[in-house]
This record gives structure tokens, sequence and C-alpha cells, in this order.
């Protein structure tokens, strides 16, 4: 039986592929906690005014008040503020235990392993704190920590250089297909992620 190909350098995005997206009883806590309009009103604005969060420009406190203004809403009292930070990290915390084993699996083969995810800076502490498998990685480039975001391109840069790699020796895994493309430009390989199997057919390819 020939051997498993060794892919060197792997780079994951988070959630969507190691971590699930929001479920819908998540996102249903949010918009209790928020109060009106809810629906795709909020959600618009939610998705809006993330990427500064996202990026560390912000903190909680300044990206909620920034979707209450832009809903149109009053500005939110402190406790209301403290409960939506809350629930927000809480939604994003459902992992992916096979992905989870699958990293060790690659671990193993000598691979080495990258995250960068877009994730804010309470959601990154959470994650530091509860998730040990994170050490699985060679590189964490939590978004809020290294100041770029997905797509931007500097964001495929920084982790480029921190697993010390030329961009076509690694291989970047997202669900989201504009951050593939611009893994893409930033010279990288890379691969659609829409499930275990499909990633196993790619990593695991003799």
């Amino acid at each position: 039986m020939p051997p498993v190909r060794v892919h060197r350098h792997v780079l994951f995005d988070l959630f969507g592929v190691i971590a699930r997206t929001q479920s819908p009883e998540g996102r249903a806590r949010i918009e209790r906690v928020f109060g009106p309009p809810g629906g795709t009103e909020f959600w618009d604005a939610y998705w809006a005014l993330r990427q500064p969060y996202d990026r560390g420009d912000q903190l909680g406190p300044d990206y909620w008040q920034s979707v209450a203004a832009k809903v149109g809403t009053a500005p939110l009292p402190d406790d209301r503020v403290a409960a939506l930070v809350t629930a927000d990290v809480a939604s994003w915390d459902d992992v992916d235990d096979e992905m989870v084993g699958y990293l060790g699996a690659l671990k193993s083969r000598g691979t080495r392993l990258g995250l960068l995810s877009n994730i804010p800076a309470e959601l990154a502490t959470h994650y530091e704190r509860r998730h040990g498998w994170l050490k699985t990685f060679d590189v964490v480039a939590f978004s809020s920590r290294i100041g770029h975001a997905k797509p931007e391109p500097e964001a495929y840069d920084w982790c480029a250089a921190a697993l010390g790699a030329p961009p076509d020796d690694i291989l970047f895994v997202d669900d989201r297909a504009e951050n593939v493309t611009a893994a893409r430009a930033a010279g990288m390989r890379s691969h659609l992620f829409t499930g275990a199997p499909g990633l196993r057919a790619v990593l695991d390819e003799t």
C-alpha cells in the first residue's frame, strides 16, 4: 500500500470547519437578549458591523452599541451588553469532535498546523481558556490578536510568516468561498470545506 502523502503545512479556519456555526437556539437567545427588532434587520446589522470587532478594533461593548445604533434602538444598558457578549460567545462554542480528532492524526504525520479565525477578543479568550486542543496547532492566528481579519491579504501573509513557509506550500481550508479565493490570491493552495469526507479525500490522498 503506498504511503499517505504528507501535506507539510495546513492552515485551518475555525468556525464552520472545526467548530460549528451558530445554532438556531444560539441565535434565538441573542435575539431575546437584544430585544426588538430581531429578524433580518438585526442580523444584517450584526454581520455588517462584525469585521472591526473581529479584527480587534473594538471590544464587545462598542460593537453591541454600534449594532443598536444601526437598527435604531436606544443605547443599551451595561447589563444587557454583558449578557449579549455572554450569549454571543456561547453561540459559537459547539465543536466538532471528529475534526478535533483528525487534527491529532494530521499532527502525528508530521504536518504543521495553523489556525486562522475571524474571532473577537472575548470569544478568543474563551477558546484559549476552554479548549486545550488549540495546543495541537503550531500557529494560532486569532484575528483580534493579529489585527487582520479574513479576507484581508495581511491575515494570510501573517500566517505564512508565522508558519515559516512559502504560501504555495500551505493548504488553506475554509468553508467560505471569499476566504478561499483570498487565500489563492495570497499564493496559497486552498480547499473549500463542505465536510470532513471531502477534506480527508484531499489530505489523505496518496
